[in-house]
């Protein structure tokens, strides 16, 4: 497979199973990619992944750790070494004058990180920023001064630019002037993906979870991935319903334009999600045919009444997501079917959608409970209310029971409170290193009220229609 390393082509025999992190450390001595974790969960070893779009190279960043190498055929791989040049960049300089570098273990990927920003910002939000680096952990504990150089490199960053932001970039000094040729060569890139597969292969989509559950299997096994397939892309809006591929990314998800109008808070909710490295390859099904009970996409996505396409090839079925899962970890599908599209119905002018999640972190971190909630009011009666909670049950669990009670009620006190009460019987929560079954079962009390508080008869008063 043939592909781009910072300004080099290289043609190379590579198992496609195997990760990044060993072929830029291991192979070409790029030892600038830091070997943490090996879980997706510290950044050390965050680079830049390109594809070459309309003419442009698209860049993400992502943890080379969990990246396979055969999703690497083609594109544009960019480590520290690639950035670095006869002095520090702006950039660079910012983290090291504001203090923010102490021991150096974690810098290269927190500047490998804010440059994927600096290449993708529509414009310069320091919160957008903060964003970028919250799957980078600063083990010298810097992240006041970390904080300081990113309002230094903010506040330094041209207002307006002419051409495309890699030419600004480059004309700052953030980016090397080699950066121009880059799409030129990428282009004349003339490959097959990877090597054909033999055998039964290990399906793998963006690979976040199966390469911290079998990262040994995966290295040497057969592998069929998924990211590449054009029928798994795209997010489309059918008349009243939202048709989204199944290998589209959760921040793919998270910035689609088509859905503002629909979900305007969809972006805060997946926020919430794991890191942006993490964001940039997971993907929809991914998510949902990992079957946690704690999986935040598919606790959105069971409010949203969402069903799932499933093809094995030859014929296509659909089901709806809250029957997709029969028990802890299985599913109503069969081995040779792919979930290759989820599909919803468009929320209405007036509805009113929620999730919360309750987790030690902000990000990076599994739920102890989460819930999502999908309400209709007319009148101060509750047409329609699709209510899911995660963590208190051996599945995501659509809460059916509590739904049904509600609807046709006038949303009361009273009524909360027996509803409350109706999902104590609904869920079975078990005591785990995430909290025990009674602190599961306040947390999920807590989330119900959070997601009907606002429409009780007092709180109404002066919400807008």
């Amino acid at each position: 497979m043939r592909m781009m390393i910072n300004q080099n082509t290289v043609d190379l025999e590579f198992p496609p199973g195997r990760v990044a992190l060993d072929l830029l450390r291991g192979e070409f001595g790029l030892t600038g990619v830091k070997e943490g974790c090996r879980e997706g969960d510290c950044g050390a070893c965050t680079i830049l992944l390109g594809r070459l779009h309309d003419g442009h190279i698209a860049y993400h960043s992502v943890v080379s750790c969990l990246l396979p190498i055969g999703d690497c055929a083609g594109k544009h791989l960019v480590t520290i070494e690639g950035l670095n040049g006869p002095g520090l960049n702006p950039l660079q300089q910012a983290f090291v004058e504001e203090g923010a570098v102490q021991c150096g273990f974690c810098t290269p990927g927190l500047v490998l990180a804010l440059t994927a920003w600096l290449l993708n910002a529509p414009d310069w939000n320091e919160e957008e920023a903060l964003l970028s680096i919250a799957g980078n952990i600063c083990r010298c504990t810097g992240y006041l001064a970390i904080r300081r150089a990113v309002r230094r490199i903010i506040a330094a960053l041209p207002a307006a630019a002419e051409g495309t932001r890699v030419e600004t970039l480059i004309a700052a000094g953030y980016l090397p002037a080699w950066f121009r040729e880059a799409p030129a060569q990428l282009a004349a890139l003339s490959q097959s993906r990877h090597t054909a597969i033999t055998g039964r292969p290990v399906v793998v989509a963006g690979g976040t979870d199966l390469y911290v559950q079998k990262p040994e299997r995966l290295e040497s096994a057969p592998v069929e991935l998924l990211s590449e397939r054009p029928d798994l892309r795209g997010i489309e809006i059918q008349g009243s319903w939202c048709r989204v591929g199944g290998g589209v990314t959760v921040e793919e998800l998270r910035l689609a334009s088509e859905l503002r109008a629909f979900l305007p808070d969809l972006p805060d909710f997946l926020r919430l999600v794991s890191s942006t490295q993490i964001r940039n390859r997971a993907t929809v099904a991914g998510n949902l045919v990992n079957a946690s009970p704690i999986g935040d996409l598919t606790i959105l996505l069971l409010a949203l009444e969402a069903e799932v396409d499933l093809h094995d090839g030859a014929a296509l079925r659909t089901l709806p997501l809250r029957r997709f899962y029969l028990g802890y970890k299985k599913l109503a599908r069969r081995e040779e079917e792919l979930v290759t599209a989820v599909r919803f119905p468009l929320p209405q002018p007036g509805d009113h959608f929620n999730f919360e999640k309750v987790s030690r972190r902000e990000h990076l971190d599994i739920a102890s409970v989460n819930s999502a909630c999908l309400l209709r009011m007319v009148g101060g009666v509750v047409e329609e209310i699709h209510l899911s909670a995660g963590g208190v049950a051996p599945i995501p669990l659509c809460l059916e029971k509590c739904s049904s009670y509600l609807r046709g009620r006038e949303l009361e006190e009273a009524t909360l409170a027996e509803v409350l009460r109706v999902a104590g019987d609904e869920i079975a929560p078990i005591s785990d290193v995430r909290g025990s079954a009674e602190y599961k079962r306040l947390l999920l009390r807590r989330l119900l009220r959070a997601h009907l508080t606002p429409f009780l008869p007092e709180r109404r008063q002066g919400r807008r229609p």
